[in-house]
């Protein structure tokens, strides 16, 4: 009898924390949030060389080999966002680095040529830290830390980059009228070397009016 009782409990509570989830997606669903990664699959997303530097487990993108960068080219916005709210849930291991690039385009190898990266780096021996406008604009100190899951949280608009780490502005970075790399395009993940491990979740968009 007793067992009966702790597995009527145990399968109510995962029931409990299927049901939060589900109302979790759909309060997001309502205020625009838009899905980019599915938890499963690399459904939607494309990379070039070094494919085996992204794989999914336990609902996330694992990041972990050789430079290689994950383009979003799923049917959102025909995989071309100007301005946005774009986020992600992120976690990374100790001497990480990584980036969540924006306005950029697929490429077959090499770091990409277009847009912006908006550095993933809390312990890497490269100075700039999370929530930098990558060699542009950046963080010199980390506003996260490693073995701990935080969000960035990017929204563009006009000229204008915003990054939030946590919810707290960390940057912000007017681009020039003029030599600005601000257009339009899609979003990529980056696997900055073999030694960096860093994990994806809750990859989200939010279009914004141009």
């Amino acid at each position: 009898m007793a067992n009966n009782i702790k597995y009527i409990l145990s399968f109510g509570a995962v029931l409990l924390a299927i049901f939060s989830l589900s109302c979790i997606e759909a309060q997001a669903q309502k205020k625009g949030w838009i899905k980019l990664f599915d938890g499963k699959s690399l459904e939607g997303w494309q990379v070039g060389e070094n494919a085996q530097t992204f794989k999914v487990e336990d609902g996330a993108i694992v990041v972990f080999g050789p430079r290689a960068h994950l383009f979003y080219m799923g049917p959102v916005q025909n995989h071309n966002f100007r301005n946005f709210e774009y986020k992600a849930t992120l976690m990374t291991k100790p001497g990480a680095n990584s980036g969540m690039y924006i306005h950029t385009q697929f490429q077959e190898e090499g770091w990409p040529e277009k847009g912006y990266e908006i550095q993933v780096n809390n312990s890497h021996t490269d100075w700039r830290r999370t929530g930098s406008v990558y060699g542009i604009q950046d963080v010199k100190e980390a506003p996260a830390k490693d073995d701990k899951w935080f969000t960035q949280h990017i929204i563009v608009k006009g000229n204008k980059i915003t990054v939030k780490v946590d919810g707290k502005t960390i940057n912000e970075y007017t681009v020039p009228a003029e030599g600005g790399k601000l257009s339009s395009g899609t979003f990529a993940i980056q696997g900055h070397d073999p030694k960096s491990k860093v994990y994806y979740k809750d990859i989200m968009v939010k279009p914004l009016p141009d």
